[in-house]
């Protein structure tokens, strides 16, 4: 029998029985969307998570105060508190350090923002003039906050795109006066559209000088401390240079935690890796499921086509002609379930991106390669033993049960 017959013999019996061949196919194509829609979903909360550090700015280096015990990075660290505070004097102490560019003092808290006979609630944002570059922003309106002493600051502001456009509208909101808390301050710039980034929508907080905010918080100390290297060879360099200057500070104590973008990063890209990884594993158990599917079917299709099996071999089919048949058509349903099931996870994972913009839900290539490299391999593992009994049923016995 030539190969396009046992392609042909493989397509009539698996159009023979469209709904045993509709189920098969389906159960294969389960599998493979499953994998590509949970490892885009894996793969797209790595993307988005390192998009949103890498936005942070370049050269980045963080000081938090507390100290973790190993000296790493965790998440559960960047809410520690220690007795030992971080002031804007140690900020600007580390703008001497030779391998630094630029220094930026942060402190946060929440305030009500009174303008333009409105009121709604705002995180207001303690910084110095340095944050503006640090942080690679662009100015919509007039400019960012004045460079001056960090301790003291002039009663000003810079606000969000969307604060800007909830309390003024269209007309213009430099120069204006608002009131934050007990404070009167005036608008000095309007920040271009940023969005959310790190759980903060930078849209809707106010930017005032460090001093301004501590005296609005009733604190001297700071939220963190953002550094910027001179290049990205030097970042190693700055944290080392920074936890040297602040354990002098500090009287010799190791009360603090300094961190790099790239340090961030790699913890989170590694576990958001793992997790792919681990998603990719339990979504491709239903591949395994998919595939016993596939062996069932074939043995019914055997049951089914006794007769015509001992036909084949009373014409002078050889047991290996049988084989490869079932074989084919084994292939042939898992194929069509693979190419199916691509399909169906290619389109879950532009559902996904529709729903939520900003999340890069693609999948990756190496696990739609494994997701139809395993389909076929299990549609064919588990299609050996069906094909095998085809080939060994003798021509008589198998023409006496027909």
């Amino acid at each position: 029998m030539r190969t396009v017959d046992v392609l042909r013999f493989a397509r009539d019996a698996a159009t023979g029985y469209p709904l045993r061949t509709f189920l098969s196919v389906l159960a294969m194509a389960i599998g493979v969307a499953a994998v590509v829609v949970l490892t885009a979903l894996g793969d797209g909360a790595r993307r988005y998570v390192v998009e949103q550090f890498s936005a942070l700015g370049s050269n980045l280096v963080i000081v938090l105060p507390g100290r973790s015990a190993t000296g790493g990075f965790s998440p559960a660290n960047a809410l520690t508190t220690t007795p030992r505070d971080l002031t804007i004097d140690d900020a600007f102490a580390l703008t001497r350090l030779p391998s630094v560019r630029r220094v930026a003092p942060l402190t946060a808290g929440n305030s009500e923002i009174n303008a333009n006979g409105r009121l709604r609630e705002v995180v207001v944002a303690g910084t110095a003039s340095t944050y503006l570059d640090i942080r690679s922003f662009k100015m919509a309106a007039g400019s960012f906050l004045p460079e001056g002493d960090w301790n003291r600051g002039l009663p000003v502001a810079v606000i969000g795109s969307k604060i800007k456009e909830e309390i003024f509208g269209s007309a213009p909101a430099v120069g204006e006066l608002i009131r934050l808390g007990d404070r009167r301050l005036r608008i000095v710039g309007v920040l271009k559209s940023v969005g959310q980034g790190l759980g903060m929508n930078t849209d809707e907080v106010v930017f005032v000088p460090a001093g301004v905010a501590q005296s609005l918080f009733n604190t001297n100390t700071l939220f963190r401390i953002l550094i910027e290297a001179r290049s990205r060879d030097e970042i190693e360099a700055v944290k080392r240079e920074v936890a040297a200057a602040l354990k002098a500070r500090h009287g010799g104590e190791e009360d603090t935690t300094v961190i790099t973008q790239d340090a961030v990063l790699a913890t989170f890209d590694k576990l958001l890796r793992a997790l792919t990884a681990a998603v990719a594993g339990i979504a491709a158990i239903s591949l395994a499921v998919a595939g016993i599917l596939v062996m069932n079917v074939m043995l019914v299709a055997v049951t089914q086509r006794t007769g015509e099996i001992g036909l084949l071999k009373a014409l002078g089919a050889r047991g290996t002609t049988i084989r490869d048949a079932f074989m084919a058509e084994a292939a042939m349903l898992s194929l069509v379930g693979a190419l199916t099931g691509y399909g169906l996870g290619l389109f879950g994972a532009f559902v996904l991106r529709q729903v939520y913009p900003v999340f890069p839900a693609y999948p990756p290539d190496w696990a739609v390669i494994a997701a139809l490299v395993t389909a076929l391999s299990t549609g064919l593992l588990f299609g050996i033993m069906p094909a095998r009994r085809a080939a060994r049923l003798d021509p008589v016995q198998a023409l006496m049960k027909h």
